[in-house]
Protein backbone atom coordinates (compact mmCIF):
# COMPACT_ATOMS: atom_id res chain seq x y z
CA UNK A 1 0.00 0.00 0.00
CA UNK A 2 2.79 2.40 0.91
CA UNK A 3 4.58 1.66 -2.38
CA UNK A 4 1.38 2.41 -4.33
CA UNK A 5 1.00 5.80 -2.64
CA UNK A 6 4.63 6.66 -3.37
CA UNK A 7 4.29 5.64 -7.02
CA UNK A 8 1.08 7.64 -7.44
CA UNK A 9 2.71 10.67 -5.80
CA UNK A 10 5.66 10.44 -8.20
CA UNK A 11 3.32 10.17 -11.20
CA UNK A 12 1.34 13.22 -10.05
CA UNK A 13 4.57 15.17 -9.57
CA UNK A 14 5.75 14.25 -13.07
CA UNK A 15 2.41 15.26 -14.58
CA UNK A 16 2.50 18.56 -12.71
CA UNK A 17 6.03 19.37 -13.90
CA UNK A 18 5.50 18.19 -17.48
CA UNK A 19 3.40 19.73 -20.25
CA UNK A 20 0.32 18.02 -18.80
CA UNK A 21 0.83 19.98 -15.60
CA UNK A 22 -1.26 22.98 -16.62
CA UNK A 23 -4.15 20.82 -17.72
CA UNK A 24 -3.87 18.79 -14.53
CA UNK A 25 -3.77 21.95 -12.40
CA UNK A 26 -6.92 23.25 -14.13
CA UNK A 27 -8.64 19.96 -13.41
CA UNK A 28 -7.64 20.14 -9.74
CA UNK A 29 -8.89 23.74 -9.52
CA UNK A 30 -12.19 22.78 -11.19
CA UNK A 31 -12.61 19.89 -8.75
CA UNK A 32 -11.82 22.15 -5.79
CA UNK A 33 -14.29 24.77 -6.97
CA UNK A 34 -17.02 22.20 -7.58
CA UNK A 35 -16.77 20.46 -4.23
CA UNK A 36 -15.78 23.25 -1.83
CA UNK A 37 -18.42 25.82 -2.75
CA UNK A 38 -16.37 27.76 -5.29
CA UNK A 39 -13.28 29.94 -5.42
CA UNK A 40 -12.76 33.54 -4.35
CA UNK A 41 -13.76 35.45 -7.47
CA UNK A 42 -14.74 38.84 -8.81
CA UNK A 43 -17.43 38.91 -11.51
CA UNK A 44 -18.10 41.96 -13.66
CA UNK A 45 -21.16 42.12 -15.90
CA UNK A 46 -21.17 44.52 -18.86
CA UNK A 47 -23.92 45.61 -21.24
CA UNK A 48 -23.52 45.23 -24.99
CA UNK A 49 -22.45 48.90 -25.11
CA UNK A 50 -19.65 48.26 -22.60
CA UNK A 51 -21.25 49.85 -19.54
CA UNK A 52 -20.47 48.11 -16.24
CA UNK A 53 -23.82 46.91 -14.89
CA UNK A 54 -22.91 44.98 -11.75
CA UNK A 55 -19.95 43.59 -9.80
CA UNK A 56 -20.07 40.50 -7.59
CA UNK A 57 -17.34 39.35 -5.23
CA UNK A 58 -17.07 36.29 -3.02
CA UNK A 59 -16.60 32.56 -2.95
CA UNK A 60 -18.45 31.52 -6.08
CA UNK A 61 -18.87 28.42 -8.23
CA UNK A 62 -19.63 29.51 -11.80
CA UNK A 63 -21.57 27.53 -14.37
CA UNK A 64 -21.73 28.63 -18.00
CA UNK A 65 -23.56 26.99 -20.87
CA UNK A 66 -21.79 25.80 -23.98
CA UNK A 67 -23.15 28.62 -26.14
CA UNK A 68 -21.69 31.37 -23.96
CA UNK A 69 -24.95 33.27 -23.49
CA UNK A 70 -25.77 32.16 -19.92
CA UNK A 71 -23.79 32.35 -16.67
CA UNK A 72 -25.18 30.98 -13.42
CA UNK A 73 -23.93 31.18 -9.82
CA UNK A 74 -25.26 31.22 -6.25
CA UNK A 75 -24.29 33.98 -3.84
CA UNK A 76 -25.58 34.47 -0.29
CA UNK A 77 -28.19 31.78 -0.84
CA UNK A 78 -29.60 33.44 -3.95
CA UNK A 79 -29.19 32.21 -7.51
CA UNK A 80 -28.07 34.65 -10.17
CA UNK A 81 -28.51 33.86 -13.86
CA UNK A 82 -27.10 36.27 -16.44
CA UNK A 83 -28.18 36.03 -20.08
CA UNK A 84 -26.62 37.67 -23.14
CA UNK A 85 -24.11 39.92 -21.41
CA UNK A 86 -20.34 40.16 -21.35
CA UNK A 87 -19.21 38.54 -18.12
CA UNK A 88 -15.63 38.71 -16.89
CA UNK A 89 -14.69 36.35 -14.07
CA UNK A 90 -11.38 36.79 -12.28
CA UNK A 91 -10.03 34.61 -9.53
CA UNK A 92 -8.68 36.55 -6.58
Amino acid sequence: MKKTIIILSIILLILTLSGCGESFQRSVKTFRSEYTGGLERRIEVYSSSGKLLKTYEGKLDIEANEYGNKVLFDMDGKRTIIYNATVIVEEK
